[in-house]
C-alpha cells in the first residue's frame, strides 16, 4: 500500500514538474504597473508552450526575465518587436511614426521618450499603467531568450477571474 502511494506521489510530482518546465505557470502580480488590465494580487497563469512555435506580438502581455536581473520576473506589454523604431510623444506610442492605437492604458504618459530602434531578438515592453510602470523606458529591451510566456487568463482572485485582455 506504501508502495503505491509512493509511485502515485512521484507520477504527480513528474507531471507537475514537467507542466511548469514547459506548458504553464502561475504567477503572481506584486505592483500597479500593468493596472486596468491587471491588479496587485492578481495571479495568472502564463503559457509557456506557446512561443515554441511562433514568436510573440505586439501589445501582448508577456512574463519575462527581467534583463537587469534575470532572477526576477516581471510582465509588461509587448509594444515594440524586433526592427521597430518606437518613441513618445505628447502621451502617444508611435511604431515606425505611425501612432499605436491602445484601448488598455490607465492614462497617456506624462513624459515623451526618444526614438530608438528595438535590435534584432530584443523587444521593447511597457507597463499599462504608464506613469508608474518601470519598463523598457528605464531599463531598455528584452532579449528573446528572457521571454517566459504569455498570460492568458487570471485564476485569482475570483471576482476577477477570466481571459486577459489583449491590445487591438
Amino acid at each position: 500500500m506504501f508502495k503505491e502511494y509512493l509511485k502515485s506521489i512521484v507520477i504527480a510530482l513528474l507531471i507537475s514538474f514537467f507542466i511548469i518546465t514547459f506548458v504553464v505557470q502561475a504567477f503572481y502580480i506584486p505592483s500597479g504597473s500593468m493596472i486596468p488590465t491587471l491588479k496587485p494580487g492578481d495571479r495568472i497563469f502564463a503559457n509557456k508552450f506557446i512561443y515554441r512555435f511562433r514568436e510573440p506580438k505586439r501589445q501582448e502581455i508577456i512574463v519575462f526575465r527581467w534583463p537587469v536581473d534575470p532572477k526576477r520576473r516581471f510582465i509588461k506589454r509587448l509594444i515594440g518587436l524586433p526592427g521597430d523604431k518606437v518613441k513618445i510623444v505628447e502621451g502617444q506610442v508611435y511604431i515606425n511614426d505611425k501612432p499605436l492605437e491602445e484601448n488598455y492604458t490607465l492614462e497617456r504618459s506624462y513624459t515623451d521618450f526618444p526614438e530608438v530602434k528595438v535590435p534584432k531578438g530584443h523587444y521593447f515592453m511597457l507597463g499599462d499603467n504608464r506613469n508608474n510602470s518601470e519598463d523598457s523606458r528605464f531599463w531598455g529591451f528584452v532579449p528573446r531568450k528572457n521571454i517566459v510566456g504569455k498570460a492568458f487568463v487570471i485564476f485569482w482572485p475570483l471576482n476577477r477571474m477570466g481571459l486577459i485582455r489583449e491590445g487591438n
